[in-house]
């Protein structure tokens, strides 16, 4: 059985990542890509779809150990997992290194007192779980190869083969340091390089610590806005620049439940929020290739713009359900690809133009392309604005005039009127600036609700929506319009949890909601941030302060998040690590450090 969401380490190599648990298992593997197919595939199923373990030996019948400590080394993603048993204490370091040539995972044991019995067992499954590839041995090295894919496993420790798994027996004592590596090549070519552990080693942590260097932020949470940062990084696709939502599929957001989606694309929205943190921290060549990326994916067809694409920007990601797999903890069905790529959502019209515009603004050199590009999303809303649309959250029931869309509506063009008054482009000012009014005039009247003093989800609506946090920090109203601070408090009252914590908008158990699936889900971790920021903005700092310090306290010992927090469960849910939860958790610490707002 997979561990809990929260009991995994992130390592990867900005192309692909895996998933450690506290008792050395690797779960969770993609190659080559964030979006192939897995070759350990047990986080979504059982030891027979796919793991690499190697700790401590144990007894047949015995859980595996787990680790007692376990910490990232500094500022980067190499994983140390330190064992204390009977026999002595053992080390392992985990990685990944950027990559120039062939992926490799490369795992390294070492001795630091007594003697310590260990083991290896490696079990790959191809086409997530499905596949038992052929093992066998080329020139004293283990390969295994289905189809187009072959994974070559190098180690100078002896191994053998049993149950259909290759399995090495050893014992490390003080100074010890025997490696493990796996790396993966199309299996028409012919065998990647022999790994060299510890010269990768040396690499990859000089990769991250210089790459650290460029944080502009030093404030008192330094250290969560870094591992976030870092976290984000290893979710950007170094060949093009896209960003992936999360490295995982089909983590649910309610478990046992339906609500299990493939997260390993690009989002436009959440792609341009975490441009935003990068920008505001010093990194400007990752929000320069994410400006190149959005220029190619978008290409000359700004009308079908799509709210995700693949990570090179592929259009098609069509949905499909792995019935041979029984889910994280029998959440079901697992999925890969995902059906609302061809949602109309007018938001990301908003969030792109806004990146855009922050880009513009904090000196990213100029872009002709992107300027007219901006253009061309404009003129594609004034015609399809007042449409109802899917919405932010992705609603698989009847399209709705939303709220937050018509508000993000208004940002693409109140972003487009400044980037012309700059002289930095051409247009219609006079048109757009009354269209700008009319979204504003249409927003404030159709979807505010004066007898309660809130907006509300979608036009006509009782319900609230956790985006409408969101209008004071785009623009839309000051902070101190009594109808935000009324949305904020209603909000509060009726979308939060007893600790706390803020819902996405309310859901309705067995029954299907207004986003046309039953069940219920956690708290939404990023709308928790935004009502931080909230409560910060309208000068009620300690509330969101200690807010902020609740959320921080989530993140497992590793500091990641995933999607959300079951308040009934007090666990994490949803596809992990989460880049939706990690930039605003970065938004939130600039803006209580621009305020001082922390404590000590």
């Amino acid at each position: 059985m997979a561990g809990r969401i929260e009991d995994y380490a992130l390592i990867g190599d900005m192309q692909t990542a895996a998933l450690v648990c506290r008792d050395g298992t690797v779960d969770w593997l993609c190659l080559p890509r964030f979006d192939s197919h897995a070759i350990f595939a047990g986080l979504l199923g059982t030891e027979e779809h796919g793991f690499w373990r190697l700790g401590p030996a144990h007894a047949a019948d015995a859980e595996p150990p787990t680790a007692a400590r376990r910490t990232y080394r500094g500022d980067s993603l190499i994983l140390e997992s330190e064992w204390d048993t009977p026999r002595g204490t053992v080390r392992i370091t985990d990685f990944m290194p950027p990559r120039d040539g062939a992926p490799q995972l490369i795992r390294i044991v070492e001795g630091v007192s007594g003697r310590v019995p260990m083991r290896s067992a490696l079990r790959m499954r191809f086409s997530y779980g499905r596949v038992v590839p052929w093992v066998h041995k080329h020139d004293g090295r283990t390969v295994a190869v289905a189809g187009p894919d072959s994974v070559w496993f190098d180690t100078d420790c002896e191994t053998y083969g049993k149950s259909l798994t290759t399995y090495s027996d050893f014992t490390v004592a003080p100074g010890d340091r025997i490696a493990f590596t796996i790396s993966w090549e199309p299996s028409h070519k012919n065998p990647p390089p022999l790994p060299e552990p510890e010269q990768s080693l040396v690499a990859t942590e000089d990769f991250w610590r210089e790459w650290v260097e460029h944080c502009t932020y030093h404030g008192p949470y330094r250290e969560a806005v870094v591992r976030s940062l870092i976290t984000l990084k290893a979710l950007t696709y170094a060949p093009t620049g896209g960003i992936v939502a999360a490295p995982t599929t089909s983590l649910p957001e309610d478990i046992g439940g339906v609500r299990n989606w493939d997260y390993r694309y690009t989002w436009l929205r959440d792609a341009a929020i975490t441009l935003s943190s990068l920008l505001r921290t010093g990194y400007r060549e990752e929000a320069r290739a994410w400006r190149e990326w959005l220029l190619r994916a978008v290409a000359g067809d700004p009308e079908n713009l799509q709210i995700m694409y693949g990570i090179a920007g592929e259009r098609e990601l069509g949905e499909a359900e792995l019935d041979w797999l029984p889910g994280y903890e029998n959440s079901a069905p697992v999925r890969v690809g995902n059906g609302a790529a061809h949602q109309l959502q007018l938001d990301v019209y908003g969030e792109v133009t806004e990146a855009l515009h922050l880009a513009h603004m904090t000196g990213l050199a100029r872009n002709d392309y992107a300027s007219l590009l901006q253009l061309k999303l404009i003129r594609y809303l004034e015609d399809h604005w007042d449409e109802p649309d899917e919405g932010i959250w992705e609603v698989r029931g009847p399209r709705r005039h939303f709220v937050h869309s018509k508000v993000m509506a208004w940002v693409a063009v109140d972003r487009t009127i400044k980037l012309i008054e700059s002289g930095d482009a051409d247009g219609p000012l006079d048109r757009w600036r009354e269209l700008r009014d009319d979204i504003h005039r249409d927003v404030c009247e159709k979807g505010y609700d004066k007898e309660r003093n809130t907006f509300t989800q979608s036009y006509g609506s009782k319900e609230l929506d956790a985006s409408l946090l969101l209008i004071p920090q785009m623009g839309f109203l000051p902070p101190d319009d009594k109808r935000v601070i009324g949305t904020i408090e209603a909000i509060q009252r009726e979308l939060s949890t007893p600790d706390g914590f803020i819902l996405r908008y309310p859901t309705e158990g067995d029954s299907e909601g207004v986003d046309g699936l039953p069940g219920d889900e956690g708290a939404f971790l990023a709308c928790s941030f935004w009502m931080a920021d909230d409560l910060a903005m309208i000068g009620r700092v300690d509330e969101a302060r200690k807010l902020f310090e609740k959320l921080l306290a989530l993140r497992n010992d590793l500091g990641l998040l995933a999607e959300e927090w079951d308040p009934h469960l007090k666990r994490q849910v949803g596809n992990f690590p989460q880049a939706f939860s990690h930039v605003p958790l970065i938004d939130t610490a600039l803006r209580l450090t621009a305020s001082g707002a922390y404590g000590g």
